[in-house]
């Protein structure tokens, strides 16, 4: 098993998130991701999801809209024991050098100081949590930008 921290940097790569601030917390059971908007469609007569994330708080112009198939929606309690309805997709996860699928749901995590909780149900199997640790994994670097002529 993989040790983290109380926090780490994961990529959620088919989503277009190359890194993102996680919290790790072994007392959720689902992960969620913060998203600024988020819309409904149906595409192939199946429910999708689309929103738009701005990953990180310092570079407000660099935003990430990306589309995903909807699982399924359900009530999900927080940590103050408000129930909302969220939506719940499938994508892939980065950590540590492993990439695994996960779910997740989306919800406005704005207030709080990361935009992904990272759930025990995402780590189950490869990942344990010492929480004397903090960014084990360090931080990916920054995506290369280029354009072609």
């Amino acid at each position: 098993m993989i040790v983290l921290g109380w926090r780490e940097w994961v990529a959620l790569p088919s989503l277009g998130i190359t890194r993102l601030r996680a919290k790790v917390d072994t007392g959720a059971r689902s992960s969620a991701l913060h998203v600024d908007t988020q819309w409904r469609f149906t595409e192939g007569g199946a429910p999708w999801v689309g929103f738009r994330i701005t990953p990180w708080k310092t570079r407000p112009s660099h935003v990430v809209e990306a589309i995903a198939p909807l699982i399924e929606e359900r009530d999900v309690v927080d940590s103050g024991g408000h129930r909302t309805r969220r939506p719940f997709l499938r994508t892939q996860l980065q950590l540590a050098g492993v990439t695994r699928e996960i779910e997740i749901n989306l919800t406005d995590r704005g207030g709080m100081l990361f935009p992904m909780l990272l759930g025990r149900s995402a780590m189950a199997g490869a990942f344990m949590v010492d929480p004397a640790q903090s960014s084990v994994h360090g931080k990916p670097p920054r995506p290369i930008h280029s354009s072609i002529a």
